[in-house]
């Protein structure tokens, strides 16, 4: 029997790009309609034109530039590329990091050297290789086009300085003339009252990251205080033989230039700003086998990163997210290791925090990667994505949703293994399918989420409709989903699958199709489901046809 479920109305919700720059924070305005939701089948054919069978379009010399670009088939690249993807063993491992860079044979940068002043004197297409030990960083690296930034001795790119000169002041310790000049704010805090995570200096008292507290009197040991105001900074840790370091270089590694390399590096302690990155890719580059960490903003971000490939790197405790894509062609961030960011408390519900975001990007994928432990969404696609792939990664433990794929189109969520997701708590958080799941796809059109494992999540897979204004495409509907071959996990609480709408936002009828899927249950008669304010046990989804050729198992007892 259908039972009936008051939905209260969902507001409009204000569009927030994951970049800073002028997608970050407005609501679009109504454009022109764009293409349909749906690619148009006709195009494959007039791809295979006859000038492409033409003698001058398969000589060698009019070919072998686009092919063997020096970025693109460096031996790390090229061995990449041909091996398969290998998931995590049993054991949890995981190969990523400085590890698996290859040797460095170039220009040597030792400790101690301006880094910046020898990679702007290196030619173009060269190599830099930074010696083994702590390489303070005081001022971007901005490589040349096809240029390697690399390492194979264990070399720690820095954007911290020493603190020095503490004094004993009433139970605390004391330092002056050390911060900048008081800035704009940019995020939302999970903490909005305090709300000091937009602040960008960190403290590490011998390597180890001390929280910010928003007061002089909430400092203890463990925590810091800045005072902007009176260009002061307090801890509560004695610092007498010890090493107290501050982050203060913005950017580790950016520039326009393309093609370029960076690898087996250590990044770490840059004062990003929220929604920046401590490394930032562009068109063609290839970062692979770097440790990337504590920085305060973003480990990783590909910005106008045609064709980059972000891959085997270690990306991990960044103060905000792991990785961000923004307005790139057919970028890759495949098989890295993305964990437990978002340290200096951004929003975690709803802000852009946590493992992976990307934003108005068109094609290229999202493959193979461990997503785990993340204050925030695993892997998040937001705002007019089109036509990219999140494939084969294992999304484990992440505070919020496992994948959101919000107000894009032709996307495709497949054989990807999500646990464990959406179980945090904080502001705006809670259990309901309007709050998520382990595959969460809101407003967007033209998604197929299948083969996907999904397993004790806060809910299994949530299909939203909200109004949310117009875009580059026109309106923002959902339309023309298909959730198919999928296993979930549904074994407590609340936990559902299914769809809700809200007021100006109703779904018609066969743009949301279910089936094939096998669903493992604590209960055949607990309300497991739900359609636009309905709620039905299995049976009861079953008998409507809502999921058909679906399977709904309880132990060994199964509804076909």
């Amino acid at each position: 029997m259908k039972k009936t479920l008051s939905i209260i109305s969902v507001s409009a919700v204000v569009l927030t790009a994951s970049v800073s720059g002028p997608a970050s924070g407005v609501v679009l305005d109504e454009g022109p309609a764009g293409p349909g939701s749906r690619r148009p089948t006709t195009e494959r054919p007039e791809v295979q034109r006859p000038q492409i069978q033409q003698p001058e379009i398969h000589r060698p010399e009019i070919r072998r530039p686009e092919i063997t670009l020096p970025s693109i088939t460096l031996p790390t690249i090229t061995v990449h590329d041909r091996r398969p993807y290998q998931p995590p063993s049993q054991s949890g491992e995981f190969l990523t990091g400085p590890s698996q860079a290859p040797a460095c044979d170039g220009v040597l940068v030792k400790p101690g050297d301006n880094a910046a002043d020898i990679v702007d004197k290196a030619p173009a297409g060269s190599t830099v290789c930074f010696a083994a030990g702590l390489h303070r960083i005081d001022r971007m690296l901005r490589p040349k086009a096809k240029q390697t930034l690399g390492s194979d001795a264990g070399a720690v790119l820095t954007g911290s300085v020493p603190l020095t000169g503490w004094t004993a002041n009433g139970g605390d310790w004391t330092v002056k003339g050390v911060l900048p000049a008081a800035y704009a704010r940019i995020g939302q805090c999970e903490d909005n009252v305090a709300n000091i995570c937009h602040l960008r200096e960190q403290l590490f008292l011998n390597g180890k990251h001390l929280k910010r507290v928003a007061t002089r009197d909430k400092v203890v040991p463990g925590t810091f205080y800045g005072d902007y105001a009176g260009n002061a900074v307090w801890i509560g840790d004695n610092p007498a033989g010890k090493s107290v370091e501050m982050s203060r270089t913005a950017t580790a590694i950016g520039g326009g230039q393309a093609n370029v390399t960076v690898r087996g590096l250590t990044v770490e302690h840059f004062a990003s700003a929220p929604q920046a990155g401590a490394v930032v890719l562009g068109p063609g580059w290839n970062v692979f086998a770097n440790d990337i960490r504590w920085n305060h903003a973003v480990g990783a971000m590909l910005v106008n990163a045609d064709g980059a490939r972000l891959e085997k790197n270690l990306i991990r405790s960044n103060g905000q997210l792991g990785v961000g894509q923004y307005s790139t062609t057919n970028g890759t961030i495949a098989a890295n290791e993305i964990r437990q960011n978002n340290t200096d408390g951004f929003w975690i519900a709803d802000w852009e925090s946590g493992g992976i975001k990307t934003t108005w990007s068109k094609g290229g994928a999202v493959s193979g990667n461990l997503i785990k432990a993340n204050k925030g969404v695993g892997l998040w696609s937001d705002a007019y994505d089109d036509g990219r792939t999140f494939a084969s990664n294992e999304i484990v433990d992440n505070a919020a949703d496992g994948i959101r794929y919000e107000i894009g189109r032709n996307g495709v969520i497949e054989k990807n293994t999500i646990t464990g997701n959406g179980l945090g708590t904080g502001r705006g958080s809670g259990r309901s399918l309007w709050d998520g799941g382990g595959i969460n796809v809101n407003t967007s059109s033209n998604v197929q989420v299948r083969d996907n494992v999904v397993a004790g999540n806060v809910n299994g897979i949530s299909i939203q409709s909200r109004t949310r204004g117009n875009g580059p495409w026109g309106k923002n509907v959902l339309r023309d989903i298909v959730v198919t071959g999928n296993q979930v996990t549904m074994k407590g609480g609340t936990t559902a699958t299914g769809m809700v709408q809200n007021a100006g936002a109703a779904v018609p009828a066969g743009e949301v199709t279910l089936k094939g899927n096998k669903y493992l249950l604590d209960s055949l008669s607990a309300d497991r489901f739900q359609k636009f304010g309905q709620w039905f046990t299995a049976k009861e989804w079953q008998q409507a046809g809502i999921d058909a050729g679906s399977n709904f198992l309880l132990g060994k007892r199964v509804i076909r």
